[in-house]
């Protein structure tokens, strides 16, 4: 689980770091922080996609926020698991349970016929 979390965190950390760094140009003498490559790389991601540069980072913010909520739920799942199941196999017992009443209910007991003689 935390290599799973190491490799969906630093893709995540990269990007904003440098979104961030190149947004403001602080590139410590870096061209790839400059906001020269900055604007140049969301200009050739626009036309690729067919939208206005300025459009995209919203869309990967947004795409980042829907892709935490997934993991975020993946470990909830991964950590109450046992809970999780319990809670099923008491509603499944429940119900099981309200289908053995029904069948009981409809099956008349053995007293209710007559004995032959």
């Amino acid at each position: 689980m935390r290599a799973f979390l190491v490799l969906w965190v630093t893709p995540i950390a990269l990007l904003g770091s440098w979104y961030g760094l190149s947004y403001y140009d602080l590139n410590f003498g870096w061209r790839i922080l400059s906001r020269d490559l900055h604007d140049l790389v969301f200009l050739i991601y626009g036309d690729l996609l067919g939208m206005r540069p300025e459009a995209i980072p919203p869309l990967v913010l947004k795409a980042i926020i829907l892709d935490t909520i997934l993991v975020l739920g993946l470990i909830m799942l991964k950590r109450r698991r046992k809970q999780i199941w319990a809670t099923l196999k008491h509603w499944a017992g429940r119900e099981e349970q309200a289908e053995r009443d029904t069948v009981q209910a409809e099956t008349p007991d053995v007293a209710d016929y007559p004995r032959p003689s």
